[in-house]
């Protein structure tokens, strides 16, 4: 006996629409934007219903196979929410919007990304790459260009000339990238989702992303791998 999916209103439109249009949107936006549909379209709003709100929605998407999707920043540990598509790999979606030069560049900035030891590549490694391209070489100036427009376009984010994957991208890519890097992706061992940006233990291999190693360690004199029991010896954010 199937439960009939509840109905979308145009609150749950409203809330979808402004989620596509804005790529990624941050947990505390995505409660206020919650609160801001239900208001205007006069349907019954609770603060602590945004994910039954969000199911309901994603009972829609089923069949349309997209789906709102939740993901943590890498940074500050923060929930966000994106809309993915699952007929197509993210790769093939990025093709409609940038060149085959731009997604080859787009690729090999992921791979040093994630075959780095910290998840990030440095402009100046990615720029090395660009006149090695295989469709054709691109000036470092073009590459610049380039990578400024992932940026904007919440593929990669940067800090200080280093490079890592945006949040929207790894909520995106998270079934792509553990597909194609088998060997190399790791998940963290806290909240099992895909690990970019970790500490990697020395002595057994598990990753952990920075914010989760701060709540893991929190208070604890001398930090130990929850695996392996060994001595954390990574420095502590």
């Amino acid at each position: 006996n199937t439960v009939m999916a509840a109905q979308m209103t145009d609150a749950h439109r409203r809330f979808l629409q402004v989620l596509m249009s804005n790529g990624i949107t941050e947990g505390s936006e995505a409660r206020k934007l919650h609160q801001h549909c239900c208001e205007t379209d006069k349907v019954y709003y609770a603060h602590d219903k945004l994910d039954d709100f969000i199911s309901t929605i994603n009972s829609h998407l089923q069949p349309l196979f997209m789906q709102i999707r939740k993901g943590i920043s890498e940074d500050d540990g923060r929930a966000n929410y994106a809309v993915v598509n699952l007929a197509e790999t993210e790769v093939t979606k990025m093709a409609s919007d940038y060149t085959e030069m731009e997604l080859e560049l787009f690729r090999k900035t992921m791979d040093l990304i994630i075959l780095s030891e910290n998840g990030f590549a440095s402009s100046t490694d990615i720029l090395n790459l660009a006149d090695q391209l295989k469709t054709k070489k691109m000036k470092k100036k073009e590459a610049e260009q380039v990578l400024k427009v992932f940026v904007e376009d919440k593929w990669l984010s940067e800090k200080n000339g280093e490079y890592t994957l945006h949040t929207r991208c790894i909520i995106e890519m998270e079934q792509y990238i553990l597909s194609n890097y088998q060997d190399v992706a790791r998940k963290c061992n806290i909240c099992h989702s895909l690990a970019i940006q970790s500490q990697v233990c020395d002595s057994c291999g598990i990753g952990m992303h920075l914010p989760c190693v701060r709540k893991y360690f929190r208070g604890q004199t001398e930090p130990r791998c929850p695996k392996c029991n060994e001595f954390w010896s990574c420095d502590t954010p």
